[in-house]
C-alpha cells in the first residue's frame, strides 16, 4: 500500500510545516510532494528532517534562490527539487506536478496520469477529470483559513483532505 502525502505554499511558516510534517508521519504516508512556494531554502533542511521518505519538489513563483534549493537539496539523498515540472511513477500510479493550476488542468486531461498536483493559488482543490485526480492541497501557509494538506492512496486511487491541526 502506498501513500503520497501533498502539500504546498508552505511561504517559510515552520509552524504549520512542523505540525503538518507530524501528522504526513502519522498517516504512513511513504512519499511527500510540495508543490512549489517554499520560499526561504532553509525550508528544505526542515522537509528533510521532517519526514523521512522521499521528497518531490517543484518550484514556485516564490521560490527565488533556486541555486541555494539545490545546494541545500543534494545535502539530502531523499531529496529531489525538479524545477517546475516533474512526472514519475509511484505505487503503480503515474503522477505528474507542477506549481500551476492551469497547465494543472490540461495535463489532467491528458488522459495519460492519475495524479496530476498543483498549488499556487492557496485553495483546496479536489475533482477527477476521467480517471485523473487534479488537487490542489491547500495550503501550509494558513493565510486563507486553516492550513491543509492532502493524502492520496495509490492502491484505492482516493485522495483526501486533511486540515493542519491547531491552525486556522
Amino acid at each position: 500500500m502506498t501513500k503520497i502525502a501533498i502539500i504546498s505554499d508552505s511561504h517559510d511558516n515552520i509552524w504549520n510545516l512542523d505540525k503538518a510534517l507530524e501528522q504526513v508521519r502519522a498517516s504512513g504516508a511513504d512519499m511527500l510532494l510540495h508543490c512549489g512556494d517554499l520560499v526561504a531554502p532553509f525550508i528544505i533542511d526542515r522537509l528533510a528532517n521532517g519526514f523521512p521518505g522521499q521528497i518531490h519538489i517543484v518550484f514556485g513563483n516564490n521560490d527565488g534562490d533556486g541555486r541555494l534549493l539545490q545546494t541545500l537539496a543534494s545535502n539530502h539523498p531523499r531529496v529531489h527539487l525538479h524545477g517546475v515540472y516533474i512526472e514519475l511513477e509511484a505505487g503503480g500510479r503515474r503522477i505528474a506536478m507542477i506549481h500551476y493550476p492551469e497547465p494543472a488542468r490540461r495535463v489532467a486531461q491528458s488522459s495519460q496520469f492519475d495524479l496530476v498536483c498543483y498549488g499556487h493559488d492557496h485553495t483546496r482543490h479536489a475533482e477527477q477529470i476521467g480517471d485523473a485526480w487534479l488537487v490542489n492541497p491547500g495550503e501550509i501557509m494558513g493565510m486563507r483559513g486553516p492550513a491543509t494538506w492532502g493524502l492520496y492512496d495509490c492502491d484505492a486511487h482516493t485522495f483526501e483532505h486533511v486540515t493542519v491541526s491547531g491552525t486556522g
